[in-house]
């Protein structure tokens, strides 16, 4: 049988009750127009719902995995702005490339530390200076609680890859910045997650 493009799509529920929320802070954040890079697009909904959101952006959607990819580019299918899923692996080096902004959804809890520092590097080369870096997920914050929702998250998390779990944020902005980005602008989201925001020096 053949695999028909709605067949390949894959789903995650989060997008449905986070994408609203992100769009809000990226209307704030992208550039008017240009290139957005995003980097482990995994099922691709999240591109496909932002490309139609902001149609004057170009959206290059990636991910290492080739189901994924398949994925994204049937999510989508018959947007203009958006570009063929790009294989792009945060633990390898990047092709050449230049984005006008960085997108980066739910990847750094989920991927070894070097995938962070990978994806930091990478987003350092690809982007002009004052160009934001996106990131979205949970994060430990010094000084704070730390949910019991994310505390079970991130148990289950490291069960799962003990290379994984949930990063402080301090750690993750002493990275960026020794790859010349600036401090962090943090937006709250629901259910205990964070926006976090880094511009090119």
């Amino acid at each position: 049988m053949t695999q028909t493009a709605a067949d390949a799509r894959r789903h995650a529920p989060a997008t449905l009750r986070n994408r609203e929320a992100i769009l809000a802070v990226l209307r704030g954040v992208l550039p008017a127009a240009g290139l957005a890079l995003e980097v482990a697009s995994g099922s691709g909904e999240h591109c496909a719902f932002l490309a139609e959101a902001l149609p004057a952006l170009r959206f290059q959607p990636s991910d290492p995995d080739p189901e994924a990819r398949t994925s994204i580019d049937a999510w989508c299918a018959g947007l203009a702005n958006v570009a063929p899923a790009l294989a792009l692996d945060c633990l390898a080096p990047w092709p050449a490339l230049k984005a006008d902004a960085v997108l980066c959804i739910n990847m750094i809890h989920i991927s070894p530390w070097a995938a962070t520092l990978g994806l930091l590097a990478g987003a350092a080369a690809t982007l002009p200076p004052g160009a934001p870096l996106y990131l979205y997920g949970p994060y430990r914050q010094a000084g704070q609680p730390f949910a019991e929702s994310n505390a079970a998250f991130d148990a289950s998390l490291r069960a799962r890859n003990p290379a994984w779990g949930i990063r402080e944020l301090e750690a993750v902005a002493t990275a960026a910045a020794a790859q010349g980005f600036g401090p962090p602008a943090v937006t709250p989201m629901p259910a205990n997650n964070l926006s976090v925001v880094f511009r090119r020096g």
